[in-house]
């Protein structure tokens, strides 16, 4: 469920980051691409639950992570300091409101079940699938505040909270 959402989400984030030329709905669209590797690493690791084939899956997560965060924090630094001020996104309000609902559920489901098969890749992907939803309603809420307030900066602020999510990860994953 989490891979046909996030390959719907690619496309819908596609079409809303370059019509509103939003680097949060744009960075969005990128977590939503790791969210669908992380999906097939989960599914290559399930076939074959071998130690080493687990430290693999999880550290190919880890570095999609570090890779966005590294993205983004450019991102949007450059987006603030040329103070460049997006468009509004209706589209990317209204599916970013949706995806953290949807999001918040799969990633409890996930856990549930990681917990119950004693999987550490499972419950990784269950925080993962929960940090979209976060990541989700921050995105939304810059949109808002954009669309709403004229707050232009609170686009790539909200990049900025993708920035911080996507450390973290990476960093417990690879700290162990």
């Amino acid at each position: 469920m989490t891979l046909l959402w996030n390959v719907l989400g690619v496309v819908v984030l596609a079409i809303a980051a370059i019509t509103a030329r939003s680097v949060a709905l744009f960075g969005f669209g990128l977590d939503s691409l790791i969210e669908i590797g992380a999906s097939i690493v989960v599914l290559w690791e399930l076939a074959d639950a071998a130690m080493e084939r687990r430290r693999r899956a999880l550290r190919l997560i880890g570095a999609a992570f570090a890779m966005l965060a590294a993205y983004l924090g450019v991102q949007s630094t450059i987006t603030l300091v040329a103070q460049f001020h997006p468009h509004h996104s209706p589209l990317g309000v209204a599916w970013t409101g949706i995806t953290a609902v949807v999001m918040f559920s799969l990633a409890g489901g996930k856990t549930r079940v990681g917990t119950a098969l004693n999987n550490p890749v499972l419950r990784a992907e269950g925080r993962v699938t929960a940090i979209d939803g976060v990541l989700a309603v921050a995105v939304s809420v810059g949109l808002v505040l954009n669309a709403l307030l004229g707050w232009w900066w609170a686009d790539p602020s909200a990049g900025y909270v993708l920035v911080y999510y996507g450390a973290r990860e990476a960093w417990q994953i690879f700290a162990g």
